[in-house]
């Protein structure tokens, strides 16, 4: 009896159920569809297009009559609200820098953003949205398009002045040609010299130096709706890392960096490799348009183009961080080594010809990308006594190809069986983004007294501490490290028990000595004390015979 009962009650409901579906008014089934379409959806500037422009594509300029607005054009086959988030795309990140909302009846319509005069260079993406009461929203974009370059959506780039070098590295009096990017009436030029200022400076889309050769005024009239090319001739200035930074009259700035080799490579005794390949597969640039860097970082594994700008007005990547502080080190130090770049060491006839020329080579940066020949020749090297600093994690971690200017990831050193830390020592171990941040303990001092020489530090001190510790990417020792490798400092459970930080230092019979800090950041640190007198005290160590 119970279980007819519960059956009957059961068929009831469903009916129940059935029969208030089928007389629900009409607003309770529109529920659940989607908002209005949107139909013809196109993007302009408020004046004249850009040299590249397009439906989906158009370039404007805060602050400049006729080209510091964005004009989206479509439509609306309904009464329905609209929303445009402008989304500026980042690693790992989405963020919308602006929206524009409004309420609109059937037909033509447009809406229009007009950005601040602060507003970051850079591409785009406008988000659209649909919104009708009743409705689910109907949403256009916001994710990277299957096809590079082919976006659905609206794409705007905020033009300020773009330039950039056709190559990495150059020699004294060479030719540098530089493609550049603005429509400014004209523009100032001046060579900077990174290092040897006074001050530099903490903003990730700046570069400070001391200027060398004149300041040029170019008119640039003709070149405001198309890029042009440039031809500098490089000076007989030191090696060293160069900016060609370009003003406009209303105060934009544009950055194009570059290497000065020396006329005679071999000629110091010490080289510092600065690293180009990282900077640019962390580079956002969007070349094709389509609102997200053309980089593996955006999503996908797209080659990069090595001869791209660098999206933050020129600047690459944590420049500020990682690279202007050992930048600065080295002038305020008295130290001349010769500068060379990921593109020479690849050039570079073999290990043998490294060791001929250097007796030091240095990595301050990031080099996390690199070919099999540079693989092979640094291994070469070091068997050959060559000695190396690595004052940044993650160096020499993927294998990278070249075609033409192009790079290409391909896989993981250690995944090949050439695990990075049997070359450096320590190896890529984990990364947190920054969450956590940690000091060094000074371990086997004994073994390394150079190293600690008039710091005051022993066994058991830490150091680190007025910087607010070290972290983002770690290495650390493996079963490929080197025997008689030392860890002389370690951050201790940094990212979880047992998860630690090595600085390491070993030694080869045929007088090789490798060194590496084993955090990120560690470079960053280099203008204070103690890390500054440590460094001096390495830098010694690694040039006495």
């Amino acid at each position: 009896m119970t279980e007819r009962l519960t059956r009957s009650r059961l068929l009831g409901g469903m009916a129940s159920i059935v029969a208030g579906i089928l007389m629900a008014p009409r607003s309770a089934l529109a529920a659940r569809t989607i908002a209005p379409r949107l139909a013809r959806v196109k993007v302009r500037n408020s004046g004249r297009p850009y040299d590249g422009d397009r439906p989906l594509f158009a370039t404007i300029s805060p602050g400049v009559l006729n080209r510091d607005t964005a004009v989206v054009s479509f439509d609306l086959l309904a009464p329905a609200t609209v929303r445009i988030d402008v989304i500026r795309t980042s690693l790992r990140k989405r963020t919308a820098v602006a929206t524009v909302e409004q309420k609109l009846e059937p037909g033509a319509n447009e809406l229009r953003w007009t950005p601040d005069l602060d507003t970051p260079v850079g591409t785009y993406v406008l988000r659209l949205t649909v919104y009708s009461l009743g409705h689910r929203p109907r949403v256009y974009g916001g994710q990277r398009p299957l096809v590079p370059g082919r976006s659905q959506v609206p794409v705007v780039r905020v033009l300020g002045i773009e330039a950039a070098c056709d190559r990495r590295s150059y020699a004294p009096g060479d030719l540098i040609r530089l493609s550049v990017f603005s429509d400014a009436t004209r523009l100032t030029l001046q060579i900077l010299h990174s290092g040897p200022e006074a001050q530099y400076t903490n903003r990730n889309d700046s570069m400070s130096g001391v200027q060398v050769g004149k300041l040029i005024t170019l008119p640039w009239f003709r070149n405001r709706n198309a890029p042009a090319p440039l031809k500098l001739r490089a000076g007989d200035w030191p090696t060293g890392l160069y900016a060609a930074r370009f003003t406009a009259p209303n105060g934009r700035e544009g950055f194009a960096p570059f290497v000065l080799r020396p006329r005679k490579l071999g000629t110091a005794r010490q080289a510092v490799v600065m690293p180009t390949n990282t900077w640019q597969a962390y580079n956002f640039y969007d070349a094709d348009g389509d609102g997200f860097g053309d980089t593996w970082y955006a999503g996908g594994n797209p080659p990069v183009d090595l001869t791209r700008p660098y999206r933050e007005r020129g600047v690459p990547p944590r420049f500020h961080r990682y690279d202007a502080p050992f930048l600065h080190w080295l002038s305020s130090a008295g130290k001349t080594p010769e500068f060379i770049c990921d593109d020479d060491l690849d050039a570079m006839e073999s290990g043998d010809r490294l060791r001929e020329l250097y007796d030091l080579v240095v990595f301050p940066g990031h080099t996390e990308y690199e070919t099999a020949h540079v693989y092979d020749v640094m291994e070469r090297y070091r068997d050959l006594g060559g000695r190396m600093i690595f004052l940044s994690a993650n160096s020499f971690f993927w294998k990278v190809t070249r075609t033409h200017d192009h790079l290409h990831r391909i896989k993981l050193w250690r995944d090949l069986k050439r695990p990075e830390a049997a070359l450096m020592g320590a190896q890529y171990r984990a990364n947190d983004n920054g969450t956590h941040h940690g000091v060094y303990i000074v371990g086997n001092a004994a073994k390394v007294p150079w190293l600690y020489a008039g710091t005051g530090l022993v066994d058991g001190s830490t150091f680190g501490d007025n910087v607010g510790g070290y972290g983002i990417e770690i290495d650390a020792t493996t079963k490929h490290t080197p025997p008689g490798t030392v860890i002389v400092g370690v951050i201790p459970n940094i990212f979880g028990p047992g998860i630690n930080a090595d600085m390491t230092y070993y030694e080869t019979a045929a007088g090789a000595r490798v060194f590496n800090a084993g955090t990120l950041d560690f470079s960053g640190s280099v203008m204070f004390e103690p890390m500054r007198t440590m460094l001096a005290n390495l830098w010694t160590h690694m040039t006495a015979q």
